[in-house]
Order: structure tokens, then C-alpha cells, then sequence
């Protein structure tokens, strides 16, 4: 039996509307944003996290916005994932969310066009 659609997903895809079809996927617990094959954006605890390169990440911090911080279960150790909060004000405003869901995406396609190809090991 399917799930019933999340509501703070369907809030999600709307405010990124301006970008485009978003599509949105359940995984460990939260969600992955993406566009084009390309995941932009986190969602955990009901917040979304976009990704961020440091200049991002600087812009983001002077917005209030903070990092999303995974805890490996096996040692507590704490590892930042490249993710920062969308800024609370960009939630009332999809045109402002979408400026900021545009330069996550161009980190994201970056960051995706730099990792090196893997190869498929024959079967």
C-alpha cells in the first residue's frame, strides 16, 4: 500500500515550482530534492537543507540559515553533508526560495560534474 502524499513535501515541490518539475524521494528518514537527476536540496525533521559550496554556505550563515549535521550512529561522530537550512524567509516567499533553490542546483551540477565517472563492473 503506497503512503498517503506528505504534506510537507507537496509544500516543498511548491515552493521550488519556479524551478521547474522537482521530484521528491524518500531515504534514511528524510528526503532527497531533486531536478534533472541532480539532488539540490535535504529534507529532514521538516527542514529543508540546500546544498552549498563555502560561498553559499557564507551567504546562507548571514541569512540565520545553519548546516545540517549527520551523526554516525557507530561513534556519534558528527559529519556536515554540504547541506545549510533555507533560509525561514525564503519559506514565505517561493520567488525568494527559488533564488536561492537555483544557486543550490548550480553547486549540486558542479559538484556532480566533478566526481570522476564510475565505471560498472561486468556481471
Amino acid at each position: 500500500m503506497a503512503k498517503p502524499p506528505d504534506p510537507f513535501h507537496e509544500f516543498v515541490a511548491e515552493i521550488f515550482h519556479g524551478l521547474g518539475p522537482v521530484t521528491i524521494k524518500r531515504m534514511f528518514g528524510g528526503a532527497g530534492v531533486w531536478q534533472d537527476g541532480i539532488m539540490f536540496a535535504l529534507l529532514a525533521d521538516d527542514t529543508i537543507f540546500i546544498k552549498a559550496d563555502e560561498a553559499l554556505r557564507a551567504a546562507l550563515t548571514e541569512e540565520g540559515s545553519y548546516p545540517f549535521v549527520w551523526q554516525r550512529p557507530s561513534d556519534g561522530a558528527e559529519i556536515d553533508l554540504g547541506y545549510v537550512s533555507l533560509p525561514s524567509a525564503a519559506l514565505d516567499d517561493p520567488d525568494e526560495a527559488v533564488r536561492w533553490g537555483r544557486k543550490a542546483l548550480a553547486v549540486a551540477r558542479a559538484k556532480a560534474a566533478a566526481k570522476p565517472v564510475r565505471k560498472r563492473k561486468k556481471p
